[in-house]
């Protein structure tokens, strides 16, 4: 089942979409990592590190105020170092509600253990100054210091554990950045990648057909209608190619039609226009009885229209048979220059009434394989082309040579030229150059010409210039 330009479309735009919100989520989440690691570092690492200072600042302005107490015996300093301890305390009880590791905790756990203990001695001292018995102060200063000491290095360890487990989390997030910058490169090129190649198929499959249709649209407008047109496409362009082929066929018909109209009436009207060619001479030989000069006159105007209307009744009959493929070719390997001078030698007459100068130019060439009286009538129709659009006191050069496809010949006028838009035009049968109503024609002639070098297998093709003359070249295979 083939897809149509809408859903292919449709498919096309939800892949590129998939891609994009997978790469969508890929990043919330990555963002999401990246908020958890930033919010553990600022509310557990650095509450930690804040919590560490506060702590080592509590317990060092205990063992301060212990100090100056035992000595000095001032209640005020027994009130600082109880208010010290309580901070302590509390700064403790707030490090222990983080989200710490288990390290950490363990430490923390020290840390209260350590203070508990520096806590013990002092209280077991101040009983024995109270009861006035006798202690050693040095080992008491020595076990609390050990204790104090103690307890400070655990809280360091806790602080270097912070900060280990900061560099740890940033060296992740940067490792966790680097992947997913990476992964979007990757996810971004692969949608610029599938969205091209998506582009290009889907293009393709619209323009290809197009451009067939395109083509096939040139051939109808050169009076090519064979209903040939076979796409791979969409539906809806496989409808339209479908439509051409139906017009195609319609549009043969329709023109086989034409020509066999044509034919028909060609051969019915050849045989009356005989006769009254034939008439009409008789007439002009005195056969039917004397006849006055003004007789004559419209005699030989008549005589002349029915050479015009047998020489264009011949004409369409040669086109339908070249067209059907029902023309007759004799084809021998010939010496094309005597053709070429003797069908200048025939538009002589008509050269010398238009006073147009007419050179001729032959190279040597080989022999060629062609029909010659076909070929004769090639050249009869350039030569007379060239001296209908060529003004009088003009000039018309043939000449002829090798190439390197073959032969070619080239007759070249010094009329008004022929419009760039319409030089492909002028090779189909019923057509001229718009603006050249002032040279009547049938349209045949170049028609007829294209398809006896086809059967040739040559080329033939114009190069003109508005205003500035034209010149037809035919080229024939050695």
């Amino acid at each position: 089942m083939k897809l149509s330009i809408l859903a292919r479309l449709f498919l096309g735009y939800c892949f590129l979409l998939v891609l994009a919100a997978g790469m969508s989520v890929y990043a919330i989440v990555q963002l999401g990592q990246v908020t958890d690691v930033t919010r553990s570092i600022i509310l557990v690492d650095n509450s930690l590190i804040s919590l560490h200072k506060d702590l080592t600042d509590a317990l060092l302005s205990e063992t301060r105020y212990e100090k100056k107490y035992l000595i000095v015996r001032d209640q005020a300093l027994y009130e600082g170092f109880l208010k010290s301890k309580k901070e302590f305390e509390q700064y403790l009880k707030e490090a222990m509600l983080l989200n710490l590791p288990d390290e950490a905790k363990n430490a923390l756990q020290n840390v209260d253990s350590l203070h508990r203990t520096y806590l013990d001695l002092f209280e077991e001292e101040l009983n024995n100054l109270k009861e006035l018995q006798y202690y050693s102060k040095t080992q008491f200063a020595e076990a609390k210091e050990q204790a104090v000491n103690a307890a400070i290095e655990e809280l360091i360890k806790i602080r270097l554990m912070s900060h280990q487990n900061i560099y740890r989390k940033v060296k992740h997030l940067s490792e966790a950045g680097t992947s997913a910058r990476t992964l979007a490169l990757f996810i971004s090129a692969l949608c610029l990648l599938a969205g091209l190649v998506m582009a290009i198929w889907i293009t393709q499959s619209i323009t290809r057909p197009l451009s067939e249709m395109h083509r096939k649209t040139k051939d109808i407008s050169a009076g090519v209608f064979e209903a040939n047109l076979k796409v791979d496409s969409p539906p809806e362009i496989e409808e339209l190619a479908r439509a051409f082929n139906t017009m195609c066929a319609k549009l043969q018909e329709v023109d086989k039609m034409k020509m066999d109209f044509f034919a028909l009436m060609s051969h019915e009207l050849r045989t009356p226009l005989t006769s009254i060619k034939e008439g009409t001479n008789l007439l002009l030989e005195g056969k039917g009885g004397e006849i006055t000069d003004k007789q004559k006159k419209l005699l030989s105007i008549i005589s002349e229209e029915s050479d015009r209307l047998i020489a264009l009744v011949n004409s369409v009959l040669d086109l339908s048979k070249l067209e059907s493929g029902m023309l007759n070719f004799t084809f021998a390997r010939t010496d094309i220059a005597p053709l070429i001078s003797q069908a200048v030698h025939e538009v002589g007459p008509l050269a010398e009434a238009k006073r147009i100068t007419v050179t001729l130019t032959l190279k040597e060439m080989p022999l060629v394989s062609l029909d010659s009286e076909r070929m004769l009538q090639v050249l009869r129709n350039l030569l007379a082309n060239a001296l209908k659009f060529t003004p009088q006191g003009g000039t018309v050069e043939i000449a002829a040579g090798c190439c390197k496809q073959g032969i070619l010949i080239t007759v070249t006028d010094t009329g008004p030229g022929i419009p760039k838009e319409h030089l492909d035009v002028i090779f189909d049968k019923f057509r001229q150059a718009p603006g050249f109503a002032r040279f009547p024609g049938t349209g045949l002639g170049l028609a007829i010409v294209k398809h006896i070098i086809l059967k040739h297998g040559g080329t033939v093709w114009v190069q003109s210039t508005e205003g500035n003359g034209s010149t037809f070249s035919v080229q024939l295979p050695v």
